[in-house]
């Protein structure tokens, strides 16, 4: 008799995503509020997340390889999962680029790009939540294609803040740092419209 399915894929991908969601409202609330002196008790904080989603993803990947079947291709679920990994590698990126700077005053953009980030991450996780049921779910497309348009956002706010850096007096160590910075604010955003993505065309081939 065959061996049936051991683990719910749809709930433990949806467990990697809430671990992004909670890294990026942890760096909403790291750089609210700006205290440099309280940032290596942040950065320990997100790199507690961030280690607990690696043992997560090492613990669906464990399960992947010794599973007789899988609820969709497995390679579909193996994408996804780094995926989402990727997701909160980079968020912790952004925290981390902040302190290795010693940046000590914040441009007002960021803001702007933390908010971008959570909104990614919290409409990842109904993508998520809706996964296991995509053949009757009425709005997990509308999702995704929001998710699309925030990343859009991202892209408009890049280009208007490296814009501003550029024709504002500031320093070429400015003008270096906070470029990087925007490139890693911009690939949090990505990184979840390519999760998004992910999801789709997991959509499509098991259709």
């Amino acid at each position: 008799m065959a061996k049936h399915q051991e683990n719910n894929y749809f709930k433990l991908l949806t467990e990697l995503v809430d671990y992004a969601a909670q890294a990026a409202r942890k760096l909403q609330d790291s750089l609210t509020g700006f205290s440099p002196e309280q940032l290596p008790a942040q950065l320990d904080e997100m790199h507690q997340i961030e280690h607990a989603a690696d043992l997560a993803n090492h613990d669906l990947n464990d399960k992947l390889v010794r599973e007789f079947i899988t609820p969709i291709e497995r390679e579909d679920i193996a994408n996804l999962a780094a995926q989402i990994d990727d997701i909160t590698d980079e968020i912790e990126d952004v925290l981390l680029r902040v302190y290795m700077y010693n940046i000590r005053v914040l441009r007002p953009e960021l803001e702007q790009f933390l908010r971008l980030i959570v909104d990614c991450t919290a409409l990842l996780c109904e993508v998520m939540q809706e996964f296991e049921n995509f053949r009757r779910s009425k709005t997990i497309k509308e999702k995704i294609i929001r998710i699309n348009d925030l990343e859009e956002q991202g892209d408009r706010l890049y280009r208007e803040a490296i814009r501003a850096l550029y024709t504002q007096q500031t320093t070429a160590e400015e003008k270096l740092v906070w470029t990087t910075l925007f490139d890693c604010c911009e690939r949090c955003c990505d990184a979840c419209e390519h999760t998004s993505e992910a999801v789709e065309a997991a959509m499509m081939n098991n259709t």
